[in-house]
């Protein structure tokens, strides 16, 4: 499951906007300070940041300094007339920002929009050995039923996905979950969270069919 990261003080917006994205199968954390923002990034797995430039207490600005630290994708909220605030924050590295009042609609799209540059992700069904993974919605389902990833297992997936057919050294997974979510990996820690991803969608774990053991070399997922 995507997991975004809103940091906005309006309580209201808060609400709404918290409720309309978890409809549509994302994770959603809140925080109304540059702090607590900052804390989340830290302490949490964050697929994407919502940002306000004026919080309650610090900006915006600085939690997007720490999430593009990170290798979080930053969209930022700006209220009418902000234009050098938008530019500001487009030459610190945002990927989007979306002018207040906005559609739900209109932001949604932005946020699939930003994913999917990120992530080298499109908008298809997938569909591996009774697992349906529906890209747009990072969401998954096994046998109809759905499947909480956490956001390392989901991008473990996505890595196999995007090279079906291909094998995957150990080394070359450490190396791109470590490009893509920004934290330590380590050896063990993949194994780990390989047994939880096959746990999870099903596969045999001493003869798996959807995520294959390549003796010596890595897995491959046909």
């Amino acid at each position: 499951m995507i997991r975004i990261l809103l940091a906005e003080d309006d309580a209201a917006i808060v609400r709404s906007l918290t409720a309309y994205l978890e409809n549509e199968g994302f994770a959603v954390a809140s925080a109304e300070s540059e702090n607590s923002a900052v804390e989340k990034l830290n302490s949490e797995p964050v697929d994407l940041a919502l940002l306000d430039i004026s919080l309650r207490s610090g900006s915006g600005f600085a939690v997007c300094e720490a999430a593009k630290q990170r290798g979080v994708p930053v969209i930022f909220l700006t209220a009418s007339g902000e234009e050098n605030s938008v530019v500001k924050g487009l030459d610190m590295g945002a990927d989007d920002y979306i002018t207040k009042p906005f559609r739900p609609r209109e932001l949604l799209s932005r946020i699939k929009s930003v994913l999917r540059r990120r992530m080298g992700a499109d908008t298809e069904i997938r569909f591996v050995n009774g697992v349906t993974v529906d890209l747009e919605r990072g969401t998954v389902l096994r046998d109809g039923a759905d499947v909480r990833l956490s956001a390392l297992e989901f991008r473990l997936l996505m890595q196999f996905l995007n090279n079906r057919g291909k094998l995957l050294t150990r080394q070359k997974l450490l190396e791109d979950i470590w490009d893509i979510a920004g934290d330590f990996v380590n050896d063990n820690t993949l194994t780990v969270y390989m047994k939880r991803l096959r746990e999870k969608l099903g596969d045999d774990q001493k003869e798996p069919t959807i995520i294959k053991t390549v003796r010596g070399l890595g897995y491959r997922m046909d």
